[in-house]
């Protein structure tokens, strides 16, 4: 079995080496290091825990009589997050940031526990709150019975100083900083570095073996345990949210209208049929949605509210033409994405058959599991 330590770090790679050694303390062996970071993260473990051999991980190695071939640890083991554009992000501050994190996390355990010869040691002891939580998700979604989810915990003393990585073998005295921030020296030997498990309840076994085949977003991921046998749709006009599988997506007004539009459409589909299917009797084209504009915009000003429709803009979802038309059609499909995930998006997106000038739109879900509230 080999061991993967998985860990999430900051501007502290300390914990790395803390984490490490604990691990060992517990005679549990690492084969194997990767570490999920930012840019300015990265630069740290490099100046401070590989620094071309001289580093504190080599130097623990050392001094604790480890083989340093015996673990698998360079810079390629070292996965920065990276933005839409490919450059690697220098912190985690924006939502954009984060899904960007969650999804590395989510790829990487998914790659590390496909191997039934390996176990993962998941480390969340670094890093900003966010990555922690990021990694315990992945572990959750896709953990299995020989991984283990760890935090370390380290003597506060020692925990908020630069200077600490690990216990030497020898004690040394180093400087630390009292709780006023005046300096003073203690002995190494007083440090303490715990191991904690952290219990963590894992999703793997309830998910259907297609969803075992690439990672997933977290939304396709939790949606697919629900089990209901209808799965219905429910498009609220007065609290502007679509409910599907219980989850929730809030919707600007604009786009709600418009989606209101096609729900309402399914709906009243006159045919008489007790499923759907692959019927697309009730798709239409886009010169039949410029004629029905008056009803998308009577949705969109119960949405709004009593405003006066002449007080409204006479553009965009009062007034729409193509290329409104497909833009909205877009925003809404990557809400529909956000809130329920890749999966359900062929059962709620307004989906588009046929070529042009022919082609119709629509959605897919059964009438008899659409409700309107309004």
């Amino acid at each position: 079995m080999k061991n993967i330590l998985l860990a999430v770090t900051g501007l502290s790679p300390q914990v790395i080496t803390e984490t490490l050694y604990a691990l060992h303390q517990n005679s549990q062996s690492i084969d194997a290091i990767h570490i999920i970071t930012t840019r300015t993260g990265k630069e740290k473990i490099y100046a401070e825990l590989t620094d071309n051999g001289r580093g504190y991980f080599y130097r623990y190695l050392n001094e604790y009589n480890i083989d340093s071939a015996s673990i698998d640890f360079s810079y390629k083991n070292i996965h920065v997050i990276k933005d839409s554009h490919g450059n690697e992000i220098p912190d985690i501050i924006s939502e954009a940031d984060n899904e960007k994190l969650l999804k590395k996390c989510l790829d990487l355990t998914f790659h590390f526990t496909n191997n039934p010869d390996t176990a993962v040691f998941f480390s969340i002891a670094g890093g900003r709150k966010t990555m922690s939580s990021c990694l315990t998700l992945a572990a959750q979604m896709y953990g299995r019975p020989q991984d283990r989810l760890y935090h370390v915990l380290v003597s506060p003393e020692f925990e908020s100083t630069r200077n600490f990585y690990y216990p030497p073998k020898k004690s040394q005295q180093i400087e630390l900083a009292d709780m006023q921030g005046h300096p003073f020296l203690k002995e190494t030997r007083f440090a303490q570095i715990n191991l904690i498990p952290v219990p963590f309840v894992s999703i793997r076994d309830n998910l259907a073996p297609d969803l075992l085949a690439e990672p997933m977003d977290p939304a396709t991921l939790m949606l697919s345990i629900i089990k209901e046998k209808r799965s219905n749709l429910t498009v609220n006009l007065i609290s502007k949210k679509i409910i599907y599988k219980k989850a929730e997506c809030d919707m600007m007004p604009a786009r709600l209208a418009l989606y209101a539009f096609f729900a309402m459409q399914k709906k009243n589909c006159t045919k008489k049929i007790d499923e759907c299917g692959n019927c697309i009797d009730c798709f239409i084209d886009i010169q039949t949605v410029f004629e029905k504009q008056n009803q998308i915009t009577e949705l969109y000003c119960k949405i709004c509210g009593p405003r006066p429709i002449e007080e409204m803009s006479n553009t965009g979802i009062v007034k729409l033409d193509s290329d409104n038309f497909n833009t909205y059609k877009s925003r809404i499909k990557t809400d529909l994405m956000s809130s329920f995930g890749l999966y359900a998006l062929k059962n709620l997106e307004i989906l588009s058959t046929g070529t042009r000038p022919n082609t119709r739109y629509g959605i897919a879900m059964d009438k008899n599991r659409i409700e309107i509230v309004y």
